[in-house]
This record gives structure tokens, sequence and C-alpha cells, in this order.
């Protein structure tokens, strides 16, 4: 018993963290707002067709879409989710927004052509799970695409990262120091699949990921 009750601590930290700050979070994050934003856009641009949007948050990214595109936004933060309803007003190119957990995704099989993440993976619980989720709701040959901070490959950057993590996760639900690669090839991919881009050292880069 006592196990559960740590795992729902741990699962609910990030979603508390959100709820909580869902009304300074744009203000938190404007000092980096610009180099953000234009990563977004890099990453959106090959968006196509019938999109999910895991962790869409207070909706940043919804100015990014190329035309075409329709947008399912999920977040596991309600409080997050009401600022991404604002912002989404006066968009025609929104189907939803849903509150939704990325390790249970509430979809058939199939479903999307392209499945897009900014910043999320750091505080999944399960990014392996999740990462299965995504695989199952894409359908096959469409695209994955992830913006994505990550542990450091250089030694003693990598060390630093570790030790600050435990810091990083108590204060804001962020794990500093997640290997999405081998997440992602422990979830099913292949190594053939998965692009990835360096956008700033080694620490954030994107992905493009094949679900072949």
């Amino acid at each position: 018993m006592i196990g559960v009750n740590f795992c729902n601590v741990r699962m609910n930290k990030s979603k508390e963290y959100y709820n909580r700050n869902a009304a300074l979070y744009d203000k938190i994050l404007a000092p980096v707002d610009g180099t953000l934003s234009k990563w977004r856009k890099e990453l959106l641009k090959d968006a196509k067709g019938k999109t999910l949007e895991i962790g869409i948050g207070t909706g940043k990214s919804l100015d990014h879409y190329p035309q075409g595109v329709s947008v399912t936004g999920i977040d596991s933060s309600e409080n997050m989710l009401k600022y991404a309803r604002r912002r989404a007003n006066g968009h025609t190119h929104i189907d939803q927004l849903l509150k939704m957990d990325v390790e249970v995704l509430n979809f058939p099989d199939d479903t999307f052509d392209t499945v897009v993440a900014t910043c999320v993976f750091c505080s999944v619980h399960d990014p392996i799970k999740a990462f299965k989720e995504i695989k199952r709701v894409c359908k096959s040959k469409g695209s994955i695409l992830l913006l994505e901070h990550v542990r450091s490959e250089r030694k003693v950057l990598g060390k630093i990262m570790d030790i600050l993590n435990p810091i990083s996760y108590t204060l804001y639900g962020d794990n500093i120091n997640r290997n999405t690669y081998e997440n992602l090839i422990q979830a099913g991919f292949e190594s053939s699949q998965i692009e990835t881009v360096k956008v700033w050292s080694d620490v954030w880069k994107i992905f493009r990921i094949k679900n072949n």
C-alpha cells in the first residue's frame, strides 16, 4: 500500500505544480519565450493532417501550426487547459482540448497523422509507457515530433544533471536527466526511425520519428 501511495505522489507531482502555477506559467517562461517559440516553429512546420498535441499547456504552440492541420490538444492539468482554451479562441484549426494523461490515451489505434510534444517528457511519470501509447494512436507511417531537454552525453555535465535532478523534481516535478532517445528505443521504435537534431548543445533536441 505504501508503494502505491508513493507512486501516486510521483505521478501527481508535475500536475500539482502546473495546476498551482498556471496563471503565472507564461510569465515564468517569458525570459526564454523567444527561443522556445523559434524552436516550436521549427518543430511544428512538419505537422500534417489530424494532429495530437501532448501537454498543450497554455496553448503557446497554437500560432505555429501550418495550414491544413487540425489539432486535438491534451493536458493533465485542468488549470493549464483553461488558458489554452482562451488562447484557442479565433483559431479554426482546433478540434478539441481535453484533460487526459499521455500514459492512458483515450483514442483508438491509428487515429492521428502527427503527434507533437514540446517540453513534456521531462515530467511524465513513465515515459516508456507514454511513448507506447503514442505509437499506438499514431497512424502507420505517421510522424511523432518532439522538442525536449535531455541528459547531456558529456561526462561532467551529465553527472551534474544527475546530482541536481532530485532538486528539480522536488521543486517542479521536472526530471532534467531523462534519456529520451533510449526511452524511445525501449518503447519499440528502431534507431532507423528516429532523427535527432541538436538545437542547443546536446541538452535541447528535436526528435523526428517515423511510425513505420
